[in-house]
């Protein structure tokens, strides 16, 4: 594509995520900055964890975001007897020409749901691994793709623990981040009541976007350059997390990979055709505090993860 025509795309892919953000941000109330890492997830490939107390507005904003960009939704409800099959889709035995043909399942979408996902067993679990990392349901042998994009939001509740079954380590490494909502504030609450009292503010979200101007997003995102320099700084965050005593589990490769993906969606978001430094920092925690594992010291310290990849982040020397 020629520079002119590069350029040209990206202002139409910047301005498309702009009206997707104002969107959804009519609809939902959310700590600021949270829509934003939601499309660097999104055109950054990534799936996102939101991790919070009920009731804070964790499927809304899936669903709003659904909306705004007018693609697929689809939405599983885990619970302990939820099946693999019910998620991927199963064999069925068609009578007209006896034959087995196969039967997609709701994750054959654009954006998929998956809400309270630590209710579900780890078998189940374990079926959302292939397709989140290779875009591919693989049954009775043959690999049936998703199209793209693909997206990945699953939700969970961090305060229950009976009937639910704790996400292994591989399991939350193939989620690009870990976000939370929080409760609102005082003003943003008022103002939430007085809108659910005129009805759902979801529903009223119109699509301001479609899926090829996501998918040329996703695409400009891919081809940002990224100075030497700037991947040097990414893999000294990454290698501080395997030496930090704090940490028993440092950040693998996927993790660096993941986060110069996102990296680079955000400097998309930000209208820049090149990665700072700057974009690299702000990522960082989102990507890393889910990865990796505070060593006993630390947790009897009261040590969180998010706190120590914060820290390695702001002692990780910035490129000159």
């Amino acid at each position: 594509m020629a520079g002119g025509q590069t350029e040209l795309a990206a202002e139409r892919a910047v301005g498309a995520l702009q009206r997707i953000h104002d969107e959804v941000d009519r609809a939902v109330r959310t700590p600021p900055g949270l829509i934003a890492d939601l499309l660097t997830a999104l055109v950054g490939e990534g799936h996102v964890l939101l991790e919070d107390v009920p009731g804070v507005g964790k499927t809304a904003l899936a669903r709003s975001l659904a909306r705004a960009v007018g693609v697929d939704f689809s939405r599983i409800q885990c619970t302990p007897d939820l099946l693999p099959g019910d998620i991927t889709g199963v064999e069925v035995f068609d009578q007209r020409d006896h034959q087995f043909r196969f039967r997609p399942g709701p994750i054959f979408t654009n954006l998929l749901l998956v809400d309270e996902a630590n209710r579900a067993s780890p078998k189940t679990q374990a079926a959302l691994l292939e397709a989140m990392q290779e875009r591919q349901v693989t049954a009775d042998g043959t690999s049936h793709p998703i199209a793209a994009p693909f997206m990945v939001i699953a939700t969970q509740n961090p305060i229950e623990f009976e009937g639910t079954f704790p996400l292994p380590e591989a399991q939350l490494d193939r989620f690009a981040m870990l976000l939370s909502l929080g409760y609102p504030s005082r003003e943003d609450e008022a103002r939430l009541l007085a809108e659910h009292a005129a009805g759902d503010p979801v529903a009223a979200i119109a699509p301001v976007a479609d899926v090829e101007e996501l998918r040329s997003a996703i695409d400009l995102a891919r081809e940002l350059h990224v100075e030497a320099a700037v991947n040097d700084y990414a893999v000294g965050i990454i290698s501080r997390t395997r030496d930090d005593p704090r940490l028993s589990l440092g950040a693998s490769p996927r993790a660096g990979v993941v986060m110069m993906r996102l990296a680079r969606a955000r400097a998309l978001l930000a209208g820049r055709a090149y990665v700072t430094p700057e974009d690299v920092a702000r990522v960082a925690p989102r990507v890393l505090a889910h990865r990796v594992v505070p060593s006993a010291d630390a947790r009897a310290a009261g040590a969180a993860a998010a706190d120590v990849v914060v820290d390695i982040v702001a002692r990780t020397p910035l490129p000159l």
